[in-house]
């Protein structure tokens, strides 16, 4: 009887609950119970076939809040079988907010795989857009340079393009440098340009950046288990979110060649700000790229001949 008036309990709580904008914490735990509970459920009976386990997964996966249960489904599936561990204990990893990138090893960025160690920023897919213009500008033995790596993964696409360009990365977190290493990048340690050689000043031939951008005073709109669980100074741009954003643009003014280019990933309404800066820089030819709804993801800009 006292189990059952404390499910009753939760149940009141959850409905109270539907008109936030921000559910409560006591929620997410109601939710991961309800998970665990059905997860439990398909390690007593008899073993399921395939398509009834993978069935259970995807529903505990739903009832634990994530947004893509059957991907992550898959997901989950294949790193068991590649012996990262019990499927049981990685779905409970990923019920707890784990970002699921670490629990699998990888995430797969413009068809190349990106290992991503935990502690280090999740590559997102929005990215990708802005990877595969810069493959588009680099000659095949161009000098790229990306700065805030993070995990590689831009510059490890521009390497798998043209594997004879010079493709050289900046990281300040030496985990995520390493992690970059591990990637097959040449990831140097250091903020933004700081630790770039001197030969490589003025010779650029495209420079991407995807720095921190989420304004301070927009953090805590982000997902919890994003800032439960990633690097904040991974996501934190400062005041507007442009703080970093202009010292990646003013840095593009000082290593571009004559006619290189610059990709800064953006957000929001950052665009006028950051266009200004870059044409303070010497830049021209100033662009922004939208995704698919029409949102601002990248601003694009080319030192004159």
């Amino acid at each position: 009887m006292r189990g059952r008036r404390t499910t009753r309990k939760s149940s009141s709580r959850k409905r109270s609950a539907n008109g936030m904008s921000s559910p409560p914490r006591r929620r997410r735990r109601c939710r991961y119970g309800t998970a665990r509970r059905a997860l439990r459920t398909t390690t007593i009976l008899t073993p399921p076939t395939e398509t009834e386990q993978r069935r259970r997964i995807v529903r505990a996966l739903a009832d634990g809040g994530c947004v893509a249960p059957d991907a992550e489904a898959d997901a989950l599936l294949r790193a068991s079988s590649e012996g990262i561990g019990p499927i049981d204990e990685l779905i409970v990893r990923r019920l707890r907010g784990e970002p699921l990138a670490w629990i699998t090893g990888s995430v797969t960025f413009c068809g190349v795989r990106i290992r991503v160690e935990s502690g280090v920023f999740v590559p997102r897919p929005h990215s990708e857009g802005l990877a595969r213009r810069a493959v588009s500008l680099l000659p095949a033995e161009g000098i790229a340079v990306d700065l805030c790596t993070g995990s590689g993964a831009v510059a490890a696409v521009l390497a798998s393009a043209y594997p004879r360009a010079d493709v050289v990365a900046t990281e300040i977190d030496p985990v995520a440098a390493a992690c970059a290493r591990r990637n097959g990048v040449r990831s140097v340690v250091g903020n933004l340009d700081e630790p770039l050689p001197p030969s490589m000043r003025g010779r650029v031939d495209v420079m991407t950046a995807v720095v921190p951008y989420v304004p301070t005073e927009e953090l805590h709109l982000l997902p919890r288990d994003v800032l439960a669980n990633e690097p904040r100074r991974a996501l934190d741009g400062g005041p507007r979110g442009t703080m970093v954003l202009i010292q990646a643009a003013e840095a593009a003014g000082r290593w571009l060649r004559p006619g290189g280019t610059v990709l800064l990933e953006i957000g929001g309404t950052q665009a006028d700000e950051l266009a200004r800066t870059l044409a303070n820089a010497g830049l021209s030819e100033i662009r922004v790229h939208r995704d698919g709804d029409g949102h601002d993801r990248a601003i694009e800009a080319r030192r004159p001949n």
